[in-house]
């Protein structure tokens, strides 16, 4: 049989004895929808802070039952900056709501909060908010754009004839303005990702090398400890077809992974994988090829199958937190973004993040492959250099 024939039987035998393990199974195609949608859901509202048209955002809004017109105002602007404003019925439901606004009780001998504002007492608007961070920041922000666009257009009908009432603002509303301001991005994207954006990338670089450096290289260190590899080297096959065997059936692992998540990202996540797919592809590719040469040559140095996957899970978690797998670099200190530039991880990521959320063209990725790729080829050539049978 020739190098290639052999090395493809050995790759076809390796990778089905791999899909069939508990552990691939479990971390290849389990375990990584489940961090798209925990890590995803979580980082989500960094990703859009204001929400969506299909999703806006609940916020309690815990005031008297006859409010007047200017609380119901206020709703209505609420729900123009993307509320869903809700009034519940109890303490304890409005306990478990993440945004409140509070609106006091008006003094005594007032009706509602509205007629004591009309009669030029003021009212007290409180905006409760769990969290931090700019996701919270911004709910201020609309907050208070709602509640000083209805102050302004009281100002302006209580100097007109009639005063402020329901018409007046129904009226001041159909008004045509006569400025507006329209606001759109000035080239490229360049925001840090979050959310499913910034999750289902990441999840998939990291997992794609957890299994690699666990399963992938374990797998050849219990071949050696059991004498498997020994009975390999008295057939006739060549000792560089049983490397490129061994690394093909790891890069098929990684390819089948790979696939797996884009699938399922796109299906379930809706994730938008850009304009660029084929340049993905490629990128995702090099990553694949870059993690089957290191689980081959951690799979020659490794003695154990204990410290096989003591340094396999302790570096894909350095590699992951440095490269941006875990949070989006770009809001990382400047020296861990500078850190990445030299790390496959921080490679592979910061590819993806220029290919899928950036929007830059295909080039733009070229330098991130070739890195990929060459390390790929500097770690296949150590790692058949360090091959052993046993």
């Amino acid at each position: 049989m020739s190098l290639f024939a052999d090395a493809a039987f050995i790759a076809r035998k390796d990778v089905a004895f791999l899909l069939r393990q508990r552990e691939t199974i479990l971390w290849v195609f389990l375990m990584p929808p489940l961090f798209f949608y925990f890590i995803g859901t979580v980082t989500g509202g960094l990703a859009d802070p204001a929400g969506s048209e299909e999703r806006p955002d609940p916020l309690a809004l815990e005031a008297p039952v006859e409010a007047g017109f200017l609380v119901d105002e206020i709703v209505r602007r609420l729900e123009q900056e993307n509320f869903r404003v809700e009034r519940p019925a109890t303490a304890e439901e409005l306990a478990e709501y993440r945004r409140r606004l509070v609106v006091a009780p008006p003094p005594a001998g007032y009706a509602s909060p509205t007629a004591a504002v009309l009669a030029g007492h003021p009212a007290e608007l409180t905006f409760h908010r769990r969290g931090e961070g700019p996701a919270a920041d911004f709910d201020r922000v609309r907050v208070a754009r709602a509640v000083y666009t209805v102050l302004a257009d009281l100002v302006v009908l209580t100097v007109e004839e009639g005063g402020p009432g329901p018409e007046g603002f129904a009226r001041l509303a159909a008004m045509p303005r006569a400025l507006a301001l329209e606001v759109e991005p000035a080239g490229r994207r360049e925001e840090p990702p979050s959310g499913f954006a910034q999750a289902i990338p990441g999840t998939m670089v990291m997992f794609t090398m957890l299994v690699l450096l666990t399963s992938g290289a374990i797998l050849l260190v219990v071949e050696r400890e059991q004498g498997l590899l020994r009975r390999l080297a008295s057939t006739p096959i060549s000792a560089g077809s049983v490397v490129l065997g061994k690394w093909g059936a790891r890069m098929a692992l990684a390819v089948v992974q790979l696939a797996f998540a884009m699938a399922l990202g796109s299906l379930l996540f809706g994730m938008d994988w850009g304009e660029s797919l084929p340049m993905v592809f490629a990128l995702l590719l090099g990553w694949a090829a870059f993690n089957a040469s290191l689980a081959i040559f951690l799979g020659n140095a490794a003695r154990t199958e204990a410290q096989t996957a003591g340094v396999g899970v302790l570096s894909t978690m350095v590699l992951a937190a440095l490269g941006g797998c875990w949070w989006p670099i770009e809001v990382a200190p400047d020296w861990m973004q500078r850190l990445a530039t030299v790390l496959p991880t921080g490679w592979a990521m910061g590819a993806m993040h220029k290919l899928v959320n950036f929007g830059y063209p295909p080039p733009v990725a070229l330098p991130h492959l070739a890195a990929l790729l060459l390390a790929a080829l500097a770690l296949g050539i150590a790692g058949a250099r360090t091959f052993r049978y046993q």
